[in-house]
């Protein structure tokens, strides 16, 4: 097995353990960057319960969940196995109220 395949399947598995994934930079009490901490801002002031993944802790994953969405940024929210997007993503359905709906449905 290639390590990009054990890297997808790891992922993979996170996502689908987990209803509430946000693949980041740092973690939730210490984000390093600005857009990370933003994702947790608005995941914090909807009440969720989600996992963190650091990607800057494991330059396989960083490179790993950019493959696995095809989507070059981060960070990376992901919702019962489906992904969602980054924070611009976020932070729109965040203020529409789309965002609440999708992580309570």
């Amino acid at each position: 097995m290639t390590e990009q395949v054990s890297m997808h399947d790891q992922i993979k598995e996170t996502v689908t353990n987990n209803e509430i994934v946000l693949f980041m930079k740092g973690n939730a009490s210490f984000p390093q960057c600005g857009f990370s901490g933003r994702a947790v801002q608005i995941l914090n002031a909807l009440g969720a319960e989600f996992v963190t993944v650091d990607v800057l802790s494991n330059d396989a994953v960083r490179q790993g969940i950019k493959d696995f969405s095809n989507w070059p940024t981060i960070p990376q929210l992901y919702v019962r196995g489906e992904f969602v997007g980054g924070c611009d993503i976020m932070t729109e359905m965040y203020e529409s109220g789309e965002l609440k709906q999708a992580l309570s449905a």
